[in-house]
C-alpha cells in the first residue's frame, strides 16, 4: 500500500517503520530537529517488542510532494488538526482513508468539515512511546494496539502483515471514547504530578483523582449516546496496574520536553463538553486550570 505518515512523532513513527519494513510504499511527514535527524540517519525504533531501523525513509516537509495514496494515517498534534487537514488534499484520491489516531474524540468531526466525511475513518491506538531524541522513537513496554472502523479491510491485512495488533471495532465511536476515558484521567494526573504510571497508581490520592477523572469523562460519555459498559471504570482501574511502571502518557513528555500540550483537547474537554451537556467535571476543570500556564509550552 502507499501510506502517508501525517505526523512521524512516537505514533506515526512507530507504526510506519513497521509498515515500511513490511515492504509498504510509506512517506513520512515531518519537520524541524526531527526531519533533519531522519534524513542523515534514518529512523530508528526503539521497543521492548523488538527495534527497528528504517535507513532511507521517504521523507518529506510538504504533503503535496508524496501524490495521492491509500490511507493517511493522521497523527499530528491536537492543536493542528484543522490546520494540517486543508494540507491534506493533494494525498487524496477518491478512495483515500484518512485515519485520525489521535488522543481527543473530536478530530473526526473536524477533519470530515474539511476534507468530507467519506474520507475519514475515525481510528484508535494505544501505544506508549515518545520522541527521545531527534530521528529516534522509543516504545515503552511491549503494548501496541489499533482499531479502526469498517472500511479499511486492505489497510487491516498490511498491518497484520506488519506485526501491527489491528481488529476493526464493530462500534468505533465507543472504541474511541474508551480511549478518551482513559487516556484524560491518566494523562491529567501524571503531567499534573509530572510522574509516570507506577507512581500515580501507587497513591491513593492521585489514584483516587485518575478514578474520578474518568468517572466524569464516562458520565459525560453516556449522557452523549455512546454505549459506554456498565463496569467500565473497574475494569481500567485493574487494567492500569498492569501497565509498564515506567509509562508516562505524550501529554506529560510534551510537558516535560517544553512544548505546548493538549490539555484543551483532554481534560479541558471534558469539562467544555461536560458544561454544554448540563454536567459537572470539577476534577478535570480543577487539572485543566492547574496546567494551564504550560500550554503554550516553554
Amino acid at each position: 500500500m502507499k501510506i502517508a505518515i501525517y505526523g512521524s512523532g512516537g505514533v506515526g513513527g512507530f507504526f510506519g517503520a513497521r509498515l515500511a519494513n513490511a515492504g509498504n510504499e510509506v512517506h513520512f511527514i515531518a519537520r524541524g530537529a526531527h526531519l533533519a535527524a531522519m534524513r542523515k540517519n534514518g529512523l530508528k525504533v526503539e521497543s521492548g517488542a523488538g527495534n527497528l531501523h528504517v535507513p532511507k525513509p521517504n521523507l518529506h516537509e510538504d504533503p503535496a510532494e508524496i501524490g495521492p495514496v491509500d490511507v493517511v494515517m493522521y497523527a499530528v498534534k491536537l492543536g493542528d488538526v484543522e490546520s494540517a487537514a486543508h494540507k491534506l488534499k493533494p494525498l487524496l484520491h477518491e478512495r483515500t482513508l484518512v485515519i485520525p489516531f489521535q488522543n481527543g474524540v473530536e478530530s473526526p468531526e473536524i477533519l470530515a468539515r474539511v476534507i468530507g466525511k467519506k474520507h475519514v475513518l475515525p481510528g484508535v491506538a494505544y501505544i506508549a512511546t515518545g520522541i527521545s531524541a531527534p530521528g529516534v522513537v522509543t516504545h515503552t513496554g511491549t503494548m501496541q494496539r489499533l482499531q479502526v472502523g469498517a472500511g479499511a479491510v486492505a489497510f487491516v491485512a498490511a498491518a497484520k502483515a506488519a506485526g501491527i495488533n489491528i481488529e476493526q471495532a464493530e462500534d468505533i465511536d465507543r472504541a474511541r471514547w474508551e480511549k478518551f476515558v482513559f487516556l484524560v484521567g491518566l494523562s491529567g494526573v501524571t503531567t499534573l504530578t509530572r510522574k509516570p504510571v507506577g507512581v500515580c497508581r501507587a497513591d491513593p490520592e492521585i489514584r483516587a483523582t485518575f478514578q474520578a477523572a474518568m468517572t466524569e469523562t464516562w458520565t459525560l460519555g453516556r449522557r452523549r449516546g455512546v454505549r459506554l459498559a456498565d463496569d467500565f471504570i473497574a475494569d481500567r482501574m485493574k487494567f492500569v496496574d498492569g501497565l509498564h511502571a515506567d509509562m508516562k502518557t505524550s501529554m506529560q513528555h510534551d510537558l516535560e520536553a517544553g512544548k505546548p500540550i493538549e490539555a484543551p483537547w483532554l481534560c479541558g474537554a471534558v469539562a467544555r463538553m461536560s458544561e454544554e451537556s448540563g454536567l459537572d467535571a470539577p476534577v478535570n476543570r480543577t487539572i485543566y486550570a492547574a496546567l494551564k500556564p504550560y500550554l503554550r509550552g516553554r
